[in-house]
């Protein structure tokens, strides 16, 4: 896809005086003062509290998403949590989306309770409430997202198995190749291995794209895939 949905985002200087200014994405933000996504897919990686979820929060409510997750039509809120990072960005685009979702782990139950609210269609035979946490979100990517879109995604693996995460990928395939765009914070050293993306891995230094061998993420599960027994032993030696 030549023409990117979210092409860059540009900031203004983040001078918010909660906890977002300390984050490490915020900071490096502040000195660069963008960030590109030029490719079909684009992972953000990082240790927990380096502000991988709080930055792709603010990209989809820059870009017209409810905070919480959903579509564009999804308004409910069933707590104000939402950061104020959105306020500082504007995004650049190529292209306008015909379909998009933004889906978070940690809300997916409050959006699968809006979409049984709002008695709508297009997330598969059963409500979303009636199936496994897994079987739900994979329901909701096969049914819901229907291609030439934007969907990000925040730490997807969290719901799914390792086979279920290699479905994951082919489904971002599929929709990839039908002028999708992904921008997905994650851990999964699987889901990181989708072909040409840019992963980008963000640090107490700044953010800096790297290459999937490279990832801090690929290299510990590898360490410990290579020689578990060792890879444990050390971890419990006093």
């Amino acid at each position: 896809m030549d023409n990117y949905y979210i092409q860059d985002i540009k900031m203004t200087i983040c001078d918010d005086n909660t906890y977002i200014s300390s984050l490490a994405v915020v900071k490096y933000l502040n000195k660069a003062k963008k960030l590109s996504f030029r490719q079909d897919v684009t992972f953000l990686v990082g240790e927990n509290g380096t502000g991988k979820s709080t930055l792709i929060e603010a990209i989809a409510v820059c870009a017209g998403y409810n905070g919480e997750g959903g579509s564009k039509n999804f308004n409910f809120s069933t707590k104000q949590t939402v950061s104020n990072l959105h306020q500082y960005m504007t995004i650049v685009k190529k292209a306008y989306e015909k379909d998009g979702f933004f889906l978070r782990a940690e809300s997916f139950y409050n959006v699968a309770s809006q979409v049984d609210d709002l008695g709508v269609g297009g997330y598969g035979k059963k409500s979303l409430h009636e199936q496994s946490h897994g079987e739900s979100f994979l329901s909701l990517v096969q049914n819901r997202f229907r291609g030439n879109g934007l969907y990000m995604l925040d730490e997807p693996e969290s719901a799914l198995s390792p086979l279920r995460q290699f479905t994951l990928l082919a489904e971002i395939n599929r929709l990839v190749k039908n002028n999708s765009q992904f921008i997905i914070a994650t851990h999964s050293a699987i889901l990181l291995a989708f072909p040409g993306a840019t992963i980008y891995q963000i640090t107490e230094n700044g953010i800096e794209p790297v290459e999937y061998e490279t990832c801090e993420h690929y290299q510990l599960t590898k360490q410990f895939l290579d020689n578990p027994k060792h890879f444990i032993k050390r971890l419990f030696t006093d």
